[in-house]
């Protein structure tokens, strides 16, 4: 049983980043002696993760940790998919430079179901509780938050870069997102969690919710926080909002295409988050690329394949394989295409589309990328804002032609 218990551990937390090695060493410790624990008492871990559903699709950014809940649901542990519905209301200021506009209760609603329909192609639906935290954090009193409040300072939460950044440029900190963290924090105490995981900007609130726990007679949850997906610009975190996202809900074909458009510098980072390639593969992988011995393209090439196999099966993952061969890698494409130098790097589709006077305005771009009438490398643009990169093949319409970008 020890041997399990090990491979547990090394599974969970694999890729687990804290910024701290001492409490990297105290998380596996304490997770270690959490198992030990459960397997004495016959009982599994009560492990969750929460996600505000600020937009209505699930990336993935969000399958890293939800691949790490399918593991402790694979070794036989009770998982709860937790969508923020009152949460998402209140505005989390972890990894934003300003204050979050308050969502609207009906357009959270609406997204939850669609995160919950997204995350179960990918979590165990017969093993997954889905939880709203609206259910329980609409209910404490106002003596009960300032009783939560009472453990907390207003200095640790100033600590926290985003926070003090704001507070040193003199820029508005609402109350309410002071209170965020109680909020997370109370889910670990209603759900008496035994683990929690999250992003690695989230680690103030799941530590909170360990405080908490405490406060209320519990013994504290474990953290695991993971790194966050760098999105297909190479630059900022996966985001639909920035247009550098690729949906788990999207074609098969458009999953696998983006999917290879990401750069070079972050297939190690994809390989490691979002597949079970072994601990000694990636670094025979990380070998190879660093002297030239592989094609990135053939790596990129795996991992797409990979992604798609997980999320639709394998003869979904041959199909799309084959369309990016066969529509992208020249097989069906012009002998000559014509060529725009961009003015400058990671442009947005609509404005090169105007410099490459393809269409006449960024108007004319925009509804043409709405009606599904644009593709970049063989896959359909859905945000007008998505950054063209040096060697990108745009198609515009069935009669617009190709154009490529130098």
């Amino acid at each position: 049983m020890a041997s399990s218990i090990d491979k547990q551990v090394a599974t969970y937390v694999q890729g687990a980043e804290f910024g701290d090695s001492q409490i990297k060493e105290m998380m596996a410790k304490e997770l270690k002696q959490k198992l030990v624990e459960a397997e004495s008492e016959n009982r599994p871990l009560r492990v969750y993760c929460g996600y505000d559903v600020t937009a209505p699709d699930i990336h993935l950014g969000h399958m890293v940790i939800l691949r790490k809940m399918r593991k402790f649901q694979d070794f036989g542990h009770d998982v709860t998919f937790l969508i923020g519905t009152f949460t998402t209301l209140i505005g989390d200021p972890s990894d934003r430079d300003e204050a979050r506009a308050e969502a609207l209760q009906e357009e959270v609603k609406k997204n939850a179901q669609t995160y919950a329909d997204q995350a179960l192609k990918i979590l165990d639906p017969k093993k997954t509780k889905v939880r709203y935290n609206y259910e329980w954090l609409s209910k404490l009193t106002f003596a009960e938050v300032i009783s939560m409040a009472s453990f907390f300072t207003v200095q640790q939460f100033l600590v926290r870069d985003r926070l003090r950044n704001r507070y040193e440029k003199n820029d508005p900190i609402w109350l309410r997102e002071l209170l965020y963290p109680l909020a997370q924090g109370y889910d670990a105490v209603f759900l008496k969690a035994d683990v929690q995981l999250g992003g690695t900007e989230q680690l103030f609130n799941l530590m909170a919710g360990r405080r908490l726990q405490e406060a209320f007679g519990q013994k504290p949850q474990v953290c695991l926080t993971y790194p966050v997906l760098v999105g297909t610009d190479g630059v900022q975190r996966m985001s639909k909002s920035t247009g550098n996202y690729i949906g788990v809900d999207e074609p098969p074909e458009d999953i696998y295409g983006k999917t290879m458009s990401i750069s070079d510098d972050n297939i190690m980072i994809y390989f490691e988050s979002l597949t079970d390639t072994s601990v000694e593969e990636l670094k025979d992988m990380r070998n190879q690329l660093a002297h030239n011995q592989v094609n990135p393209m053939d790596l990129k090439k795996r991992l797409a394949k990979d992604i798609v196999t997980q999320l639709y099966g394998e003869k979904e993952a041959q199909e799309a394989e084959e369309h990016f061969e066969k529509v992208v890698q020249k097989k069906e494409l012009p002998d000559e295409i014509p060529k725009h130098k961009a003015s400058s790097e990671k442009i947005p589709i609509s404005r090169f589309l105007v410099e490459a006077k393809k269409v006449s305005s960024r108007s004319e771009a925009y509804r043409l990328v709405q009606q599904g009438a644009v593709e970049k490398n063989g896959v359909r643009v859905t945000n007008p804002n998505d950054p063209v990169n040096v060697g990108d093949i745009i198609r515009i319409g069935k009669k617009g032609g190709y154009i490529k970008s130098t």
